[in-house]
């Protein structure tokens, strides 16, 4: 019995320390690379700015939860497709500004002398990533 309880602890103390860690460095990754201040200067919104922190924050733990419960949401297709739409946003203005920050695509543009089309290679990045998201979240996600 008292062997069980320390195995439990253990695993509480692993699971807690392994999860600082890592959420640790998802801060430290949008921090020293500007994600989400690049995020806002792209879609020009800075009096969101809270707004888009808070959604990271409550993205974050509510996909932990959802990860590790057997919690499951029971919705209409209809409203399926909004969660994927907006989903395929956020991630797609996510790579773009992580993109932007990592000057990847300017670079590349720039040497292929079509700097000039940047804005349409980023936009064709968000739409793929929204369309993507809606195909996966309409498609393959089981609702039954």
């Amino acid at each position: 019995m008292t062997r069980e309880i320390v195995y439990i602890l253990a695993e509480i103390a692993i699971g807690f320390g392994s999860g600082l860690m890592v959420g640790a460095g998802f801060v430290a990754f949008l921090t020293v690379l500007g994600i989400i201040p690049r995020l806002v200067q792209l879609s020009k919104s800075i009096g969101w700015m809270n707004n888009y922190q808070a959604s990271v924050i409550i993205g974050a733990m509510l996909g932990t939860y959802l990860t590790f419960t057997e919690w499951t949401l029971n919705i209409p297709v209809l409203i399926l497709g909004f969660w994927g739409l907006f989903h395929g946003i956020f991630i797609g203005m996510l790579a773009a500004a992580l993109t932007e920050v990592l000057n990847v695509f300017p670079i590349l543009m720039k040497r292929l002398g079509i700097d000039k089309e940047l804005l349409w290679l980023l936009m064709a990045i968000v739409i793929g990533k929204i369309a993507g998201s809606l195909f996966h979240w309409i498609i393959f996600v089981d609702i039954l």
